[in-house]
């Protein structure tokens, strides 16, 4: 099975940080994976161009100063948030530049860095196994949403929005979506790393799917190469394809959904809607996607 040893926990200072971490968390235990837990200021030059022509240098030197009032404010409470859970959960505190080389066991990190969040967040993800977000709907912050698409379209690796209500379990019972897209395959593939540890496994499909070459059979015939048993469960009925998800998962008490990210073009999925966006909106597990 394919292995664990970096989770990238971005947090953003919002009321979801506890949240956020718990699912980085428990995602982890399999492995004792690192936490990399990362903070991302903005950068007073960013700012600026936000502030808007025709103010003087004393409006715009106040507004640089509450933004910086604002940044420390959700700094201290992330990090306070952080502190807490990691005495919590007993976990090793280390120095991010150190990494994890030769330390047994639940290690974390903090950092704080300096940037365009989309843009840090994105570089750092490169060079994790998996990115664990808050849930977009954070009622604080809309940058969340957009580092979220960011991620899901630059990173190349797998994202898991984290549930808006803490979780007591994630990746012991798992859904995992398929229609035959790329964007499937790579989620099944993510999949990969919680199937051995997973008390049950289930494979979501419809026959309404746009066919693309691959059977149901085949995926099952792919999967019995890793020892995994799974069930087959076919969507039917009238429902969106998203609400037949959510209440499938939901049928199989699942933690965790795995599910292709944007298999149509993201313009039409802005404009029709889609499953993505509904699961989104919706979802009330952990759901990891793939691009």
């Amino acid at each position: 099975m394919l292995n664990v040893k970096k989770i990238l926990v971005p947090v953003q200072g919002t009321a979801l940080v506890d949240t956020t971490l718990t699912t980085a968390y428990l995602l982890s235990q399999s492995y004792d994976a690192h936490l990399a837990v990362l903070h991302i200021r903005p950068d007073k030059k960013d700012i600026i161009p936000l502030t808007g022509e025709g103010l003087s240098g004393t409006m715009i030197e106040e507004v640089m100063n509450i933004a910086e009032h604002e940044g420390s404010k959700r700094l201290k409470f992330a990090r306070n948030i952080f502190d807490e859970f990691v005495d919590r959960n007993h976990i090793k505190m280390i120095n991010p530049e150190a990494g994890k080389a030769g330390e047994d066991g639940k290690t974390a990190s903090f950092t704080v860095e300096t940037g365009r969040e989309n843009e840090v967040a994105t570089y750092w993800s490169r060079l994790s196994d998996i990115t664990v977000v808050a849930h977009p709907d954070s009622g604080e912050n809309i940058s969340s949403s957009e580092m979220l698409h960011a991620l899901l379209f630059e990173s190349g690796r797998p994202v898991v929005i984290a549930p808006k209500e803490k979780p007591e379990s994630v990746g012991k019972r798992i859904c995992i979506a398929w229609n035959g897209s790329a964007e499937s395959a790579a989620a099944l593939h993510s999949s990969l790393r919680w199937m051995n540890g997973a008390e049950k496994i289930a494979i979501l499909y419809s026959d309404d799917y746009e066919k693309r070459g691959l059977d149901i059979k085949d995926v099952a015939d792919y999967i019995q190469f890793y020892g995994v048993d799974v069930e087959f469960c076919q969507i039917k009925g009238d429902r969106s394809t998203g609400e037949s998800m959510i209440g499938a998962c939901t049928d199989f008490n699942a933690d965790l959904l795995c599910m292709g990210a944007y298999s149509h073009p993201r313009w039409k999925q802005i404009i029709l809607g889609g499953v993505t966006s509904y699961m989104l909106d919706n979802a009330n597990l952990a759901v990891l996607m793939n691009r």
